[in-house]
């Protein structure tokens, strides 16, 4: 395994998954200072499209 992105990306993108996959299941569930965004959804879309692109840029590279 020389790419690092690779393993990182599996974890940001399977994190990531895990509180998408909460946020839809339990939307009443929120954060006690902001109770009009779901956080867990918003954050789980976010590590999953970091997980993604990291991914993508380990996949992507050229090998020599």
């Amino acid at each position: 395994m020389d790419d690092l992105r690779r393993p990182i990306g599996f974890l940001f993108a399977l994190l990531g998954l895990i509180l998408l996959l909460y946020g839809l299941i339990s939307p009443d569930v929120r954060a006690p200072l902001d109770a009009d965004i779901n956080v867990n959804l918003w954050c789980g879309l976010i590590l999953v499209a970091f997980g993604g692109c990291l991914l993508w840029l380990s996949y992507g590279q050229k090998r020599s």
